[in-house]
């Protein structure tokens, strides 16, 4: 067993908090995943993540707790970017990119003074890259909160959001208000990526969000079995990425720790992959199958011969 996992991994403060955390901000990615990715939103993700990096910054310059900042600047950037933008995709991406501008801008400007004028150490690999093993245990209740706020609104906004992302047009026939199901999305997804963000890091939230999603909507085309198949992707890679990044303490030559957001990314993408073989797969077996039921439906002129 201490070939798999180490001694104290269980005993360890920083282990349990990182496995409560990546547990619980896993189901809520998986849950928001889903919809991100079938309403085409992946961009909208990736950006107020990246917008959250200037509240992370913030956080770190005032001694806050980092999620305080990127909670506060993605929900502002959110309703920026919806107060901005039109309802033409164009219109939504060129807002998008202003205000992920000014934010990204923001950003250095606080990492700056981060390393300058105070005696914060490593501020800008945190934020950037994340550390769940550094999450504070008296962060979990918080997290809970968010989490529990975030998945209630999902279930509130089921149907409606289902309607919008397949058929919008039979969406807005049946009075569905769209505008406001898009800006309570928005509002959900911005908390969820502010969760992210201090779990595998602001530039690596995306992989957390998108990638478990990806791979389930790939495998099934059910949303609410999505759903589950991107939670438990997502538990999986958060608990084995940081068994292997507490057990990297051990691994030869240097005997120094891996990041534990390459883990979790890395374990993303090799599931997203296998995924996708299986997809292509199961696609290459049902063209094969089709192709045989063909040949041996007999055409009218085989019939034909075969009668006389």
């Amino acid at each position: 067993m201490h070939a798999i996992i180490q001694p104290g991994f269980f005993a360890s403060p920083e282990v349990r908090t990182a496995l409560i955390v990546g547990a619980v901000v896993a189901v809520v990615s998986g849950v928001v995943g889903v919809f991100t990715v079938l309403r085409g939103q992946s961009f909208a993700g990736h950006s107020l993540a990246d917008v959250g990096t200037a509240g992370g910054s913030a956080a770190y310059l005032v001694a806050a707790p980092a999620l305080w900042g990127f909670l506060i600047f993605s929900l502002g950037g959110a309703a920026v970017m919806e107060l901005i933008g039109i309802q033409r995709a164009r219109g939504r991406d060129l807002a998008t990119g202003i205000v992920l501008g000014g934010a990204l801008g923001l950003t250095s400007l606080f990492l700056y003074w981060d390393s300058t004028a105070s005696s914060t150490t490593g501020a800008a690999m945190t934020i950037l890259f994340g550390s769940i093993f550094a999450i504070d245990s008296g962060t979990i209740p918080l997290v809970v909160v968010l989490s529990v706020v975030s998945l209630g609104a999902m279930v509130l906004l089921y149907r409606p959001l289902l309607i919008c992302a397949i058929h919008p047009d039979i969406a807005a026939a049946r009075g569905i208000p769209v505008r406001l199901v898009g800006v309570g999305y928005l509002a959900v997804t911005a908390i969820t990526v502010a969760l992210t963000s201090i779990t595998v890091g602001a530039i690596l939230s995306t992989a957390l969000l998108i990638g478990p999603a990806a791979a389930a909507v790939k495998l099934t085309r059910r949303p609410g079995t999505a759903m589950i198949i991107s939670c438990v992707l997502g538990v999986g890679a958060a608990w084995l990425g940081v068994l292997l990044a507490y057990d990297s303490n051990t691994w030869p030559p240097r005997h120094h720790g891996w990041p534990v957001s390459f883990f979790i990314v890395a374990l993303i993408f090799a599931a997203y992959l296998i995924a996708d073989l299986a997809t292509g797969a199961r696609r290459t077996m049902r063209h094969r199958r089709r192709r045989r039921l063909h040949d041996r439906t007999p055409t009218p002129a085989t019939q034909f011969q075969e009668a006389r």
